[in-house]
């Protein structure tokens, strides 16, 4: 252009800004007054827009300055930008100083400046500025409305969720989409399904992808995935086509039984639109997966393998999903290839790992990962030193398992209880005993877990009366009703006592229907006391419920083996053959030289087994010498005193 004005460096300016392009937009900016352009109230309204959506708080400084500078600070288009500015920027009380020193207040700032608050979580100044607002007759919009609903997400906020939505009919604000939108939100996390369903039918000529949006994540809110899907189909029918939020959010909701094979199929659709390679979809299948069944892991390994672009959610759910369902080789293998990607491992990625390292019991790997996050300052981080004791506590170190206590906060209970477990595990009950006692009297928040660590540290230690008397006073002195593990917890603490009537009377007092974890726990001190007729019943129970349970016919094969009752034993066994089951052979390992050696019985797998075998042959004939040794020994004494 041979010749340019003003209002053609500001359509440039804020092309740029709407396209994202916040570097260029800045550079243009100072080429304009460079070239003795003068800037205005529009330039400052584009440039801070974009400062606003990229969160660079030191240009917006840079933009007060010239605002300040160049006479701007009284314009209420250069005003309201900045306390917008500073507002999305998470600098509220620098929005406020500037609000405080407007000479002229429209809407746009009234709305910044609650929205402001809003994002900050701060419902009681939101709800002062919307009255002062009204009382100074600024037009209410709903800009004003739909910042404060966000607010509203609680069941004790539903009356106020209601006069706000009076408030937004009266003023005709209904149709809004902004405003609709964030109406069912809001209703549906107040608890009010129906009210959120009202709102979305009566906005049925109104309604945006976001609107439809909203309404099914309020039906998944609620755990409603038939009507959840039934609309997604609606929504089809009248044009709209999911996008991105809409995938993310019903393929989350797939992961149980009963909802898997409708999971099954988006997974179908997201291939055939040609999405599976955007990463929250894949995220999102991924975690489906995960979240179902150990079978669907492979499915969940083969999105994760597929992906172009792996963020962190990525690595944190397929790292964290193996862990849990005991894949520990494969999740430590993925973790060393992480390391050569540019992520940097968060908090999520070092408690799975090192809950891998822990059920592999390869300290010398978990030390190695305790030191990376150390380096990367982790080490506070509750999950992260959760994970750490429970490492070193399986790899036998209590001592250090303890140093990983001390060096966190100790205001939670997370680590608190890790720390009891690992007592408990190493056969230390009262110095779990002693940490719960401390956790109660320093009022860090008891919860659930904490009395599922401390009845396992009595059971352990045979603290009978003291673990009885925890579970008898958990509702009326902590305000814990006991659940399913802690009534667990009692009966295996009586069982190992020998008190096996007490333990069976203990669950016939159950205030619901006992489960299958409960009735193995009965059916372990059946065997421990070696009580085999009430084991014969309580096996029954437990394959009522887990027909596929090889654990409890190998128990009740073990019990008449022991005492040489072999019909009975034949019969278990025959019983287990012709239900296709079997034994599942148990494995070891152990850590040389950073890596991880894997063995069962009598196996023969390991690359070197025939060096090992070697070993052993020559270890049990040193043992079988001196077992002679001893005995000649022996019988020389016995001639000496005769």
């Amino acid at each position: 252009m041979p010749e340019r004005d003003t209002v053609t460096w500001n359509t440039m300016i804020g092309g740029y800004v709407n396209y994202g392009d916040l570097e260029s937009a800045w550079e243009l900016l100072k080429s304009m007054r460079r070239c003795g352009f003068m800037v205005d109230g529009y330039t400052f309204g584009s440039i801070l827009k974009g400062v606003a959506s990229k969160g660079c708080i030191d240009l917006g400084l840079q933009a007060h300055s010239l605002i300040v500078k160049t006479g701007y600070r009284g314009n209420v288009f250069a005003a309201s930008a900045l306390l917008d500015m500073y507002a999305k920027c998470d600098r509220v009380e620098d929005a406020y100083v500037v609000f405080q020193c407007m000479l002229e207040r429209n809407s746009v700032s009234w709305n910044a400046l609650i929205a402001g608050y809003a994002k900050a979580g701060d419902c009681e100044t939101s709800f002062l500025l919307l009255e002062s607002m009204e009382r100074e007759g600024v037009r209410l919009d709903d800009g004003t409305f739909a910042p404060l609903l966000t607010l509203l997400d609680d069941p004790e906020f539903y009356e106020l969720t209601m006069l706000i939505h009076a408030k937004i009919i009266k003023l005709g604000l209904q149709s809004a989409n902004t405003v609709c939108n964030a109406v069912i939100t809001s209703y549906s996390e107040c608890g009010s399904i129906e009210d959120a369903n009202q709102v979305f039918a009566s906005a049925s000529s109104t309604r945006d992808l976001v609107t439809w949006n909203s309404m099914l994540a309020a039906y998944l809110a609620h755990n409603q995935v038939a009507l959840a899907f039934k609309l997604l189909l609606e929504m089809q029918e009248f044009g709209f086509k999911p996008d991105i939020y809409t995938y993310t959010s019903i393929i989350s909701a797939c992961f149980e039984d009963a909802h898997l094979n409708l999971g099954k199929s988006l997974h179908a659709l997201v291939i055939k639109s040609g999405l599976e390679q955007l990463t929250p979809i894949s995220n999102s299948l991924m975690g489906m997966y995960l979240k179902s069944t150990k079978m669907y892991v492979d499915d969940a390994i083969e999105i994760f393998e597929s992906m172009d672009l792996k963020d962190n959610v990525s690595w944190n759910s397929i790292l964290t999903g193996l862990s849990q369902y005991g894949l520990s080789e494969h999740a430590v293998k993925l973790f060393r290839k992480l390391q050569l990607c540019p992520l940097d491992p968060d908090h999520y990625v070092f408690s799975a790992v090192l809950r891998s390292c822990s059920d592999l019991a390869t300290l010398q790997l978990g030390q190695q990962v305790h030191g990376l996050a150390l380096q990367l300052g982790f080490q506070s981080n509750d999950f992260v030193a959760s994970s750490l004791i429970f490492m070193y506590s399986k790899c036998g170190i209590v001592e250090d398992a303890r140093k990983a206590f001390e060096a966190t906060h100790k205001d939670t209970s997370i680590t608190w209880n890790s720390i009891m477990f690992g007592y408990a595990q190493h056969g230390q009950g009262k110095a779990a005993l002693d940490l719960f006692f401390l956790m109660r009297d320093s009022h860090v928040k008891l919860d659930q877990i904490t009395f599922v660590a401390v009845l396992t540290a009595c059971s352990h230690i045979g603290l009978v009366e003291e673990g009885c008397s925890i579970l008898k006073c958990m509702e009326s002195d902590y305000g814990i009703c006991p659940r399913m593990e802690h009534y667990a917890c009692g009966i295996d603490l009586l069982g190992r006592a020998g008190r096996l009537e007490e333990a069976k009377a203990l669950l016939e007092a159950m205030p619901f229907e006992p489960d299958a974890m409960v009735w193995k726990t009965l059916l372990g001190a059946c065997r421990s006391c070696g009580d085999i007729e009430m084991a014969t019943q309580v096996a029954s129970r437990v394959l009522e419920l887990e027909p596929e349970e090889h654990c409890t016919y190998v128990l009740l094969s073990n019990m008449y083996g022991h005492l040489k009752r072999w019909d009975e034993q034949a019969s278990v066994k025959r019983l287990m053959r012709e239900s296709g089951l079997r034994k599942l052979p148990g494995w070891s390992w152990i850590e040389v030289n950073n890596a991880v050696h894997s063995f069962n019985a009598e196996d023969h797998s390991h690359p070197c087994f025939h060096a090992i075998y070697q070993v052993l042959e020559e270890l049990a004939g040193e043992i079988k010498n001196l077992e002679q040794a001893i005995y000649l020994e022996l019988i020389c004494d016995l001639d000496c005193l005769d």
